[in-house]
């Protein structure tokens, strides 16, 4: 059953955090960055693989009650990097920001290489370079280990 209006999948929140141009099927990746298990009491929505005139599909979670902490901006940018995030107060939004890739990454993941100075317990920060956005290639600036999405979900 087709209608002239565009559908709404998941009712809108009152205060809260929207993720959406979340990259199809990454949803629970996302939700798993963010530490959310469904056990914190909070209303979450999960839509995957709708339509979008951006990406052809796309995922979208609502988190009410709760606004995303700056932290895992950067971490949903590596499985997400089109995504943006808005945060909703009395139904409305008021702030509204794209991700963005940073070209270094510190911090966020860990080298997957064992032998790599990075895992030893030296007073180095774990740095990796981002060589390629889509699909997601990164480089280890310690031992030039080159790491991909699933590398990284692996992690969380």
């Amino acid at each position: 059953m087709k209608s002239s209006k565009a559908e709404l999948y998941v009712k809108k929140i009152r205060n809260g955090t929207v993720i959406d141009h979340i990259s199809a099927g990454y949803a629970l990746d996302v939700l798993k960055i963010l530490n959310i298990t469904g056990k914190e009491g909070n209303t979450v929505g999960v839509v995957m693989n709708v339509p979008s005139k951006q990406l052809g599909k796309k995922d979208i979670v609502k988190i009410e009650g709760g606004e995303l902490k700056p932290e895992y901006v950067d971490k949903i940018a590596l499985i997400a990097p089109k995504a943006t995030i808005n945060i909703v107060r009395e139904y409305d939004v008021v702030e509204k920001k794209k991700v963005s890739l940073p070209r270094t990454i510190k911090g966020i993941i860990k080298c997957g290489n064992p032998s790599c100075i990075s895992n030893y317990n030296e007073p180095v920060s774990v740095i990796f370079h981002v060589q390629q956005e889509e699909p997601l290639r990164l480089r280890c600036h310690y031992c030039n280990r080159t790491m991909e999405k699933k590398d990284i979900l692996s992690q969380f």
